[in-house]
């Protein structure tokens, strides 16, 4: 029997860059013989913990981001960057990946690099309309890069960009038929409009202080409320569930269902969300965060709302617009469906493949098949 292909994925920090990273070994794995696949993170990050529960094994490097202030994590980034530049070349020689896959975060910066040292082939995936500063610093060594928008060659080489779009979640491709399951597990009134208000894995302090103001709105309308207000929060905003129309969680673990209990969508515009939000289909508005690289969050947002398929309202403008944005959505259904057959189309749910498509490109005679 030939050898398996043998694969290392880094991607981390947040759900936005570990899920993706997930769904692409979760295709690999599907899809070909032998695959033996290894994660590497960035220690004490969440990665740490999600990666295992989906399976695979992991290993951490100690490496953090640049903060934008002086600190003492700052000032030791150069020690860290080569202590993980070193880490990585041990992994590499002791795994002998046939290709290394970065999805974004503090640990493929040192992991692809080093992957380039060893001329291992690599591939990047790009889950925003702006990138960070990994991957372009990662662009010229990678061989190819796939990404989600158009216009990417102002950041990356352009004979090296494919746009495939960004893996998403499989059990959220299908929602369909999922409504009455959904309103029992989350114990809904059916005649009722549901939103759903997703701050992101660990929450978002601005929307969840918007949602906390607007609690009485949404009673006056006859809403009722799905609220995941992440990790850091969840003990903040627990004791409103005590209403019996909002449901306070620190995390949904079946976001299928979330997403088919759902009339109306609040979230961040995260590259991942705003993925999986196209494919979803429901009426959606955007409340970027302004407290990321580039602004990026909103650059995600402009996309889908200057094509009509969501609403972008701005941190500095949810008191004057929010209770009117939800108001006209809520009465009209004509808008309703403008919103949901807009951000449809802009829907690439064949990412994860055709993602594995280009890596199989790379190593094709690596890959013995099922």
């Amino acid at each position: 029997m030939s050898k398996g292909i043998k694969v290392i994925i880094s991607g981390g920090g947040t759900g936005g860059h570990i899920y993706p990273a997930i769904a692409i070994a979760n295709e690999i794995s599907d899809r070909y013989a032998n695959a033996t696949i290894l994660f590497v993170g960035a220690k004490d990050r969440m990665e740490m913990q999600k990666v295992p529960q989906a399976g695979y094994k992991i290993e951490g490097l100690w490496i953090s981001g640049i903060q934008r202030k002086l600190t003492l994590s700052n000032l030791l980034f150069p020690v860290k960057l080569i202590s993980s530049l070193l880490r990585s070349m041990k992994i590499l020689r002791s795994f002998n990946p046939d290709i290394v896959i970065g999805t974004g975060g503090f640990a493929s910066g040192p992991l692809l690099k080093a992957a380039n040292m060893k001329k291992i082939p690599t591939v990047i995936q790009e889950q925003n309309s702006f990138p960070g500063i990994t991957n372009k610093w990662l662009s010229k060594g990678a061989d190819k890069i796939c990404v989600a928008y158009d216009g990417m060659q102002r950041f990356f080489p352009k004979e090296k960009i494919i746009k495939t779009g960004n893996p998403i979640r499989q059990d959220v491709l299908k929602i369909e038929g999922k409504r009455e399951q959904a309103i029992t597990k989350f114990g809904l009134e059916a005649d009722k409009k549901t939103i759903l208000i997703l701050g992101g894995s660990l929450g978002a302090r601005r929307v969840n202080q918007l949602i906390e103001k607007e609690l009485s709105f949404f009673q006056e309308k006859d809403i009722q409320i799905i609220w995941q207000c992440g990790k850091l929060y969840y003990d903040e905003y627990a004791k409103y569930s005590k209403q019996d129309y909002v449901q306070v969680h620190q995390f949904l673990d079946t976001m299928d269902l979330a997403y088919a209990a759902a009339d109306i969508i609040i979230s961040r515009a995260g590259a991942s969300s705003v993925s999986e939000l196209c494919v979803i289909g429901k009426p959606t508005i955007f409340i970027p965060s302004p407290n990321v690289a580039e602004d990026h969050q909103t650059k995600n947002a402009l996309s889908i709302a200057d094509k009509h398929g969501a609403v972008l309202i701005k941190e500095n403008q949810l008191e004057e617009q929010f209770e009117d944005v939800v108001s006209k959505i809520i009465v009209s259904e004509e808008f309703r469906n403008k919103l949901s057959i807009g951000i449809k189309a802009l829907a690439l749910p064949n990412a994860t493949a055709d993602i594995v498509d280009e890596i199989e490109k790379l190593v094709k005679h690596k890959i013995p098949l099922k």
